[in-house]
């Protein structure tokens, strides 16, 4: 998807997505798939650097906010809560000049690894 991880430290994860053309819609904007892409990976990333666990998409809502055709977008997340299971998580997606272009929500589940016995 072309994603670069700005910053990657435990419950603190940026990423930046520099629009290309065949990331568009017919309309000439960013394809909606692209920002659900876009949250999903941060939303999972930001889980995992808490969990230290692997995780996988439960439920992810997206709230699509303001159209873009070019530029760089930039996105940021949250662990709200963690249990055992499951994580609950919100982020955003912003411009360069830091207005948001869509937010979302999702909960994931914590993969944890079973010990192995020798």
């Amino acid at each position: 998807m072309g994603f670069e991880i700005i910053r990657f430290e435990e419950g603190n994860v940026t990423i930046k997505l520099n629009i290309e053309e065949h990331l568009l819609n017919v309309n000439g904007t960013l394809h909606g798939g692209i920002h659900a892409t876009m949250l999903d990976t941060i939303l999972g990333m930001v889980t995992r650097s808490v969990t230290k666990s692997k995780v996988v998409t439960t439920s992810l809502t997206v709230h699509y906010l303001a159209s873009i055709s070019s530029g760089e977008l930039f996105a940021e997340a949250k662990v709200l809560q963690k249990g055992y299971k499951i994580a609950f998580t919100e982020g955003e997606i912003k411009d360069a000049e830091g207005n948001i272009i869509a937010k979302g929500t999702g909960i994931f589940k914590i993969i944890r690894d079973k010990m192995r016995q020798g």
